[in-house]
């Protein structure tokens, strides 16, 4: 009975020993991350390093790559990219929203986050464009390149990447992202498509695009966000009415607001004075978290965490002390040219300020007006676990448009388990239920 019983021990060890090699001899051994500091026991694989998107220049994008926690290889493969321009997509996306940890109230350590989209998908967060993060070029240029140099870096990216992992070529392929992903994912979707339409190879197995939030023009966006103000009684009515009656924003552009008059520029520098920085307009829900306390309870080693309304208003800070770790940087595989100066962060639910849903919900239906597609679901609630998620409308059968009830400008980090649900009705192609019941799997 001794024997039998050490036998199936070793034999199990083993096993276990082989299903582990196997999985990682077909992608790039280097870029495997073993464990972050800090990081609790998990069974996924993850990884992380560069790709070399133009030799000559010298210019590379850093990725994180962490594989569904079930069955990756009946998974999806999503590509995440934050907006800002010049947001990270690993501080962002992957730590702080949708990817299977947080960092610690210490900035020292992760725990998990529940809700993870890796339980849908496997998933692909980039720092993207070069610039941004740890990714970098050589040549001074590349920094300001534009949103289509940055397209075409990240479809040269995603060719190289998928060398890198073979077994994702012909898998599912979805483009997520949030903000001003609202043109980094829709310029990448046809510089993919342009791809596939001129190769006699190779082609991406494109399914589907999804953003959050998303910055798609400035003359929509801008005055929805003091449309908010004024509807969320931040600033009072006679400044709302002469915001919207003086300015104009037809071709409105951050850089030259030309067509913008002085009682126009008045009105909205007083707007922006009175909401002031005591409110997060990215959540104005909730609090805010004092900088020069978190810095110093970090150096402390005490705990920052700040909880409002569920999550940790002090997240983005104890991010940033993670990553500027050096053995976190090194488990990463990152900083490989030894930046001179810090990480940091950055170079649609209903309670976002910046890009609120009244820009996008009135685009996504002048977009289904110009493609002529008719309404095929009603404007309506949908639901998850018996309470109002959000609301959404779908024309023709192609085009959805969703919000997340009580949801702000990162939606997974306000409402994950609603953001869940409707990312993974996403990728499996389901509708958003509209009747009380749970779904199978709530």
């Amino acid at each position: 009975m001794g024997n039998k019983a050490w036998f199936s021990v070793v034999v199990g060890f083993v096993w276990l020993i082989l299903v582990n090699v196997n999985n990682v001899g077909a992608y790039p051994v280097e870029d495997l991350v073993v464990k972050l500091p800090g990081q609790p026991k998990v069974s996924f694989s993850q990884y992380a390093g560069y790709v070399d998107v133009d030799f000559n220049a010298g210019r590379s994008l850093f990725y994180y790559f962490v594989e569904a926690d079930n069955e990756p290889h009946k998974k999806p493969l999503t590509l995440w990219l934050n907006g800002g321009p010049g947001c990270s997509s690993v501080g962002g996306g992957a730590f702080t929203e949708l990817g299977p940890f947080y960092p610690t109230g210490d900035g020292r350590g992760l725990h998990r986050n529940s809700m993870s989209w890796n339980r849908a998908s496997n998933l692909l967060f980039v720092e993207s464009p070069a610039g941004v993060g740890w990714s970098y070029s050589n040549t001074t240029s590349d920094y300001n390149s534009g949103d289509a140099a940055a397209a075409n870096d990240m479809r040269e990216f995603m060719l190289k990447w998928l060398e890198k992992f073979p077994t994702y070529k012909s898998r599912d392929l979805f483009l997520t992202g949030e903000s001003y992903a609202g043109h980094y994912i829709p310029q990448l979707a046809i510089a993919l498509l342009d791809y596939n339409e001129h190769s006699t190879g190779f082609k991406f197995n494109l399914k589907g695009v999804a953003i959050g939030n998303p910055l798609l023009r400035l003359d929509r966006d801008i005055p929805a966000s003091y449309e908010f103000f004024w509807s969320h009684g931040m600033i009072s009515d006679e400044l709302g009415l002469t915001i919207m009656n003086e300015c104009d924003f037809d071709d409105y552009s951050l850089e030259t607001p030309h067509n913008v008059t002085e009682s126009c520029t008045n009105a909205t520098t007083e707007a922006n004075q009175i909401v002031g920085d005591y409110i997060d307009q990215y959540d104005v829900i909730l609090d805010v978290c004092y900088p020069s306390i978190v810095e110093q309870e970090l150096r402390l080693r005490k705990l920052a965490t700040k909880i409002s309304l569920g999550v940790d208003v002090c997240m983005s800070y104890e991010r940033r002390f993670y990553f500027n770790l050096p053995e976190v940087q090194h488990a990463l595989h990152a900083n490989r040219t030894k930046l001179p100066y810090p990480w940091s962060m950055c170079s649609r639910g209903d309670q976002d300020s910046v890009v609120p849903l009244l820009g996008s919900r009135t685009l996504i239906r002048e977009l289904a007006h110009e493609l002529k597609f008719k309404i095929t679901v009603p404007y309506g609630a949908w639901f998850h676990k018996g309470q109002v998620g959000g609301w959404a409308t779908e024309y023709g059968n192609l085009l959805t448009f969703a919000t997340v009830r009580g949801a702000s400008h990162m939606v997974p980090f306000a409402q994950p388990s609603r953001a869940l649900h409707l990312f993974s009705s996403f990728v499996h192609g389901r509708r958003l239920p509209n009747n009380t019941r749970p779904s199978i799997d709530d």
